[in-house]
């Protein structure tokens, strides 16, 4: 039996891995592409157990696989990610060095795009790049590896023969989403949890796939292709129960772009997960005009068990949002996050901070925008011009950094007009300095009970965070209130 050894490289950012460690869905899923092409499959963590290179190389030794394969992986969200393809590669390297026979393969949203500048570069060590949609590609390719036939005819993958690189036709997307099910026993369980009281085991799960939306910073629409496929309701709630009952789940993230697109398929959903009532909570991220649109259903977000909602409002002006392509207004946010409020939902809202046109003052409006909208959680995401989005071009003489793996939406990579590099990484202490100022008081007046609890739990891990970057920057953050910090974690 051929064997492959799935890698996520160390690698570390201060934002979304502040507050939890999720798994690598991701190659669950093609763990499972794996084994139904016959291979022995293992996941090796490197991100989230702590693990370094040498333990890499020395996984690597003492598994002695035939193939190991990375992806383009950061938590929470994949196609937008960026970040973790240098250290990937650098993973494959090590593979090469221990065997030069080993096979390697990259996958993910940056090498699917920019497959030619991978293959090229001498540094990298790379066999095949699979583009797209991974399962059936990898299913049909390792296959094809294991018989070792040609790969010619293995449609979504790119590779090099004699200096030229070779891209074969475009996989139509998979038709059927259903039967396509992660490899659940690949991962180590106990390095997954969520660090937000009450605490517990996370799990990330796809509902969805897909988005139609035109986004300006994101990649979700060019890397679906501007579609979007849904599971069949029943067969998530059973994906769930199998996390719950069998690897005693607690924290669920529905990392889709866009879980609510069709709202008769949400709503079934939510009416499944109440009548099922499962003992897990669900994050989830949404848009501004379902939250609007499901005006009359949020009730059943709460009773199914939805604790928080991420939405990205990006933006302090109507103009920064058309200039993004947002398709929603400042008052559309308002409206969201009101009735979120209304009906407890714990609700983070992202406000982009960065761009060529940023400056102090416009700085000091998206902290004012903030303040007055007053989401339970802001987040302060560098505008991040990633490579295959829409604002690259836009940007592009305006880039300062070319090292992918800054990023990671927490690093400048733009130089705006009126300001440095240095002045936007103190902006966005700023940002968060000013928010969570105003917001410490609020929380910690809430009468005890859960909302409260999971907000000083929430506002713990993000400012200690916070404080550990912005000081490595030389940039001093000041301490909370009294009590905010008070408590301490499951550890």
């Amino acid at each position: 039996m051929s064997k492959i050894l799935f890698v996520v490289p160390p690698y570390n950012c201060w934002g979304v891995q502040i507050i939890g460690t999720w798994p690598p869905l991701q190659l669950a899923y093609v763990g499972t592409s794996a084994e139904k092409a016959g291979y022995e499959a293992r996941i090796y963590d490197a991100m989230n157990k702590d693990r370094t290179f040498d333990d890499i190389r020395a996984e690597i030794e003492r598994f002695q696989p035939d193939v190991v394969m990375a992806f383009d992986y950061l938590p929470v969200t994949g196609a937008i990610s960026t970040a973790t393809v240098p250290a990937a590669l650098k993973a494959l390297a090590i593979a090469k060095d221990v065997d030069p026979e080993i096979v390697t393969i990259i996958g993910g949203p940056l090498p699917t795009f920019l497959y030619a500048d991978i293959l090229t570069d001498p540094v990298n060590r790379l066999d095949y790049v699979v583009r797209g949609e991974m399962e059936e590609t990898a299913e049909e390719l390792l296959r094809v590896l294991a018989e070792g036939t040609s790969v010619d005819n293995v449609r979504g993958i790119a590779f090099l023969r004699d200096g030229e690189v070779i891209a074969t036709p475009e996989r139509p997307h998979i038709a059927d989403l259903d039967p396509v099910v992660p490899a659940w026993h690949l991962l180590e369980w106990d390095a997954y949890h969520y660090n937000i009281e009450p605490w517990g085991r996370m799990a990330s799960i796809l509902t969805s796939r897909g988005c139609m939306m035109g986004c300006s910073f994101c990649s979700h629409r060019k890397f679906w292709r501007g579609t979007w496929r849904g599971r069949t309701p029943e067969v998530v709630i059973e994906e769930i129960r199998e996390l719950v009952d069998v690897y005693e789940v607690e924290f669920i993230t529905m990392i889709d772009p866009y879980p609510t697109c069709d709202r008769e398929r949400w709503e079934h959903l939510l009416d499944l997960l109440i009548a099922e009532a499962m003992p897990v909570k669900i994050l989830m991220e949404t848009r501004v005009e379902d939250i609007i649109r499901d005006a009359d259903i949020l009730p059943k977000y709460h009773a199914a068990g939805v604790i928080h909602l991420y939405m990205g409002l990006e933006a302090s002006t109507d103009e920064m949002l058309a200039s993004f392509n947002k398709g929603t207004d400042m008052d559309m946010n308002k409206r969201a996050l009101d009735l979120a409020r209304e009906n407890d939902l714990t609700t983070e809202a992202s406000f982009m901070i960065g761009g060529p046109d940023e400056t102090w003052e416009s700085v000091e409006k998206t902290i004012e925008v903030a303040i007055a909208l007053n989401p339970d959680i802001a987040v302060f995401p560098v505008i991040t011009p990633m490579p295959f989005t829409p604002i690259h071009e836009e940007y592009k003489d305006r880039i300062r950094v070319t090292d992918w793996s800054q990023y990671n939406l927490a690093t400048p990579i733009v130089e705006p007009h009126a300001m440095t590099i240095d002045e936007v990484n103190k902006a966005l202490a700023r940002c968060y300095m000013e928010f969570y100022r105003h917001k410490a008081r609020e929380v910690l007046a809430l009468p005890d009970g859960f909302k409260r609890r999971y907000m000083l739990s929430a506002f713990k891990e993000m400012m200690a965070g916070y404080r550990d970057q912005f000081t490595a920057l030389g940039i001093t953050m000041p301490m909370l209130p009294d009590g905010m910090l008070s408590g301490s974690g499951p550890n």
